[in-house]
């Protein structure tokens, strides 16, 4: 910031609040949104809860990857936008600060976080969306432990049912037992007890649950009659069932979002894909992530463009068209990356020509303001808007008029 000058720190504090704050906003929003899901889904699978926070840090990168391009949009429009509204914009454009020289510290924004973000969509997310998946797989298949369920006939394994009435001190303290087990030899035992807790030993795959205080029933094909027993404290060796390894990461075809760039350009043109099916859905994933991070090279254009309302007008339109451009732009890159996997169209082209087109719109858009003496791209859209409007507040005194004459 030393090197910098007076209007470059301004505009760069302008832009940097409604920039992280919109970031901040829109990943605490979504990860909002998720959490609940995620709660239901580990307390269903039988799992941890402290598995959904590990959950929910393997999803922001992909939340920043979506959050950080609007967030840039937000910051340099709301900043250009309270210049122009304060008529400062007019001030610096009149001691010969132009729009190319005000621009300076977005674009400095932009490269930052347009390195950011290919960090992120390139590397970082396809480790993340891996581990994700990793967590999910451990839930279904019980590797991360099962949770016990009070008052409810727990099945840890195809030859432990276990139920409880209480416990303590997180699990590590039971009270009022029922357990019944099978062996390999046909031998059945149940058991109660007024207390009891789970022990480790050497073997990995072998624990003890230690009861206190019960009685045991003991039956067998080689016992003429049940055997009972009364204890103070018995052992029950548990086998744990074995569990299924996670598949390697980006070994499923159809999950190209789990392959970093360098594996996705080795499988697009270099000839490693397995399939034709494979290396369409690696071309048109390595080309989706790419016109996604050059879009933010568009960004300032666009906001510097939506920012500056017509004269005499404080609207706020351009904010709300801004975030409908680039969220549609989104959709219609995930449409075109799904249509180029199916191979109805060349990835190349579903996706590089949407990106020509609208950058050529925001060129123009942004040359209009620029070099056209009082031309503001939305000031067609607020006069539309405008007439909409007043159509609006005019039926509606007829509205209520028709009502009360109906009544």
């Amino acid at each position: 910031m030393r090197g910098l000058s007076l209007i470059d720190r301004y505009i760069a504090k302008s832009v940097l609040v409604p920039l992280l704050g919109t970031l901040v906003l829109a990943a605490a929003l979504l990860v909002l949104d998720k959490m609940l899901r995620l709660f239901d889904f580990v307390i269903n699978s039988g799992g941890p809860v402290s598995v959904v926070w590990r959950m929910l840090a393997n999803l922001l990168p992909e939340y920043f990857a979506l959050g950080i391009p609007i967030g840039l949009l937000l910051g340099v429009l709301l900043a250009f936008r309270k210049l122009a509204v304060s008529s400062e914009l007019d001030a610096l454009r009149g001691v010969g600060a132009g729009f190319g020289r005000l621009l300076r510290v977005p674009y400095a924004f932009a490269v930052g976080l347009l390195l950011l973000n290919l960090f992120i969509v390139g590397w970082l997310q396809p480790w993340t969306h891996y581990g994700y998946e990793r967590l999910r797989f451990d839930l279904r298949s019980g590797a991360l432990g099962a949770s016990l369920k009070v008052g409810e006939f727990n099945t840890l394994s195809k030859r432990f049912t276990l139920r409880i009435d209480r416990s303590e001190r997180n699990g590590t303290q039971l009270h009022g037992i029922f357990v019944q087990a099978d062996d390999n030899s046909g031998t059945s035992i149940v058991a109660t007890a007024q207390h009891g807790r789970f022990l480790s030993t050497d073997d990995p795959d072998t624990i003890l649950f230690r009861l206190d205080r019960g009685r045991l029933i003991q039956q067998s094909a080689k016992f003429q009659t049940p055997r009972t027993l009364s204890f103070q404290s018995y052992d029950l060796p548990i086998n744990l069932p074995q569990v299924d390894r996670f598949r390697a990461r980006g070994a499923a075809e159809d999950e190209v979002d789990e392959r970093t760039l360098p594996e996705l350009l080795s499988e697009s043109y270099g000839g490693t894909a397995k399939n034709q099916e494979a290396e369409l859905a690696a071309r048109s994933n390595l080309h989706f992530r790419l016109v996604e991070v050059a879009m933010m090279l568009l960004i300032p254009l666009l906001a510097v463009a939506l920012a500056v309302p017509p004269k005499r007008s404080a609207s706020s339109l351009g904010i709300f068209v801004g975030i409908v451009l680039v969220v549609a732009y989104h959709k219609l890159n995930q449409w075109a990356e799904g249509a180029g996997t199916r191979g109805k169209i060349l990835p190349e082209i579903a996706l590089w020509v949407p990106f020509l087109l609208f950058a050529a719109l925001i060129v123009w858009m942004y040359r209009t303001l620029a070099t056209k003496p009082g031309g503001q791209p939305i000031g067609s859209l607020e006069r539309a808007a405008g007439k909409v409007g007043k159509a609006i507040r005019g039926l509606l005194p007829q509205f209520g008029r028709e009502a009360e004459a109906g009544a």
